[in-house]
């Protein structure tokens, strides 16, 4: 399913509305099954959201597989050059308002898929700035990372609560 790139927009426009306050975590995060896994996703997931919040597209894209399905619970189903593409509009209409994310802490889990990778939980928090102030939103997210040939890449990504 392909969508237009006004629906596509819409969903990555969808990261950055306003819901209130950041939500507090409600739960401590599960103790990880492996704590090295924990660590090497945690540290995928860092490096990933320094490219987006530095508007990096061509670093962004090397997290992502080529056969990237990422579904949103707004905006429907993008594949791995619809979601580049919209990456690239987000950031063109963000230059100057600071668009970042960051991970609320206390919320990353970590869980081995055998033979596959690992799937990652969380919820993390967008903001920019519209007159003067910080618009922000918290939304939950969960992706499947495959780790082929020592490289860990993103297949998967599910993004709700929006």
């Amino acid at each position: 399913m392909k969508l237009p790139l006004p629906a596509l927009l819409l969903l990555l426009a969808a990261a950055c509305a306003p819901v209130g306050p950041a939500a507090p975590a409600t739960a401590a995060a599960q103790p990880p099954v492996s704590p090295e896994l924990y660590r090497t996703i945690a540290r995928q997931d860092s490096l990933m959201f320094v490219a987006f919040n530095r508007h990096d597209v061509a670093t962004l894209q090397t997290f992502f597989a080529e056969d990237l399905e990422f579904y949103h619970d707004k905006g429907g189903l993008a594949n791995f050059q619809q979601t580049m593409q919209g990456f690239r509009n987000l950031f063109e209409q963000n230059k100057t308002t600071g668009l970042n994310r960051q991970l609320v802490p206390g919320t990353l889990e970590v869980y081995p898929i055998h033979n596959y990778g690992a799937v990652e939980t969380y919820q993390h928090r967008f903001c920019h700035v519209e007159n003067g102030r910080d618009d922000c939103g918290t939304f939950k997210n969960m992706m499947v990372w495959r780790l082929r040939d020592g490289r860990w890449q993103v297949t998967r990504v599910v993004s709700y609560g929006h």
